[in-house]
């Protein structure tokens, strides 16, 4: 099981900001939202997945949206105000963030990209995100989490 506290943990602690751990083990591989959903018990539309995408000016933004669903690249670069954007690749995330693939968390990466949440946590009290290692997940209001990321709520997933 993950143990310590990672740099959201502190970031979240430093804020005075309320929250749940959930632990799991990740020793057979199976990381992906859903999987993880799965093992803390939890259902799948509480717990949210952070994608990081790369505009075509060369920013850097930040997509937190529900596990079964899947981002939609035109809405994201209406929201973010540019051309056209597409995924970092998996080798380049902890470049730009500080983390790894499956242990990404919107809260605590290098620099404070603009990070928006999709609107279905508008409707929840709280959600799931990672705690930012593998194995290891925090559940925060979707206030504080916005507070936390200066994160925006909009449309960003597929119909």
């Amino acid at each position: 099981m993950a143990k310590g506290k990672t740099n959201a943990i502190r970031i979240l602690d430093s804020k005075n900001v309320p929250y749940k751990i959930y632990t799991y083990e990740s020793n057979d591989g199976k990381i992906d939202g859903v999987s993880v959903a799965q093992k803390v018990g939890l259902e799948t539309k509480k717990v949210y997945k952070t994608l990081v995408v790369q505009g075509n000016n060369k920013d850097i933004f930040v997509f937190v949206i529900p596990v079964e669903d899947e981002l939609d690249l035109k809405k994201c670069a209406k929201v973010a105000e540019v051309k056209k954007v597409e995924m970092v690749p998996v080798k380049d995330i902890q470049k730009h963030t500080g983390y790894i693939r499956g242990g990404c968390s919107p809260i605590g990466m290098k620099k404070a990209y603009r990070t928006f949440i999709d609107e279905q946590a508008a409707n929840l009290d709280s959600i799931i995100v990672s705690a930012g290692k593998i194995g290891m997940q925090v559940e925060v209001s979707v206030s504080d989490l916005t507070a936390v990321t200066a994160g925006q709520i909009v449309d960003i997933i597929k119909n």
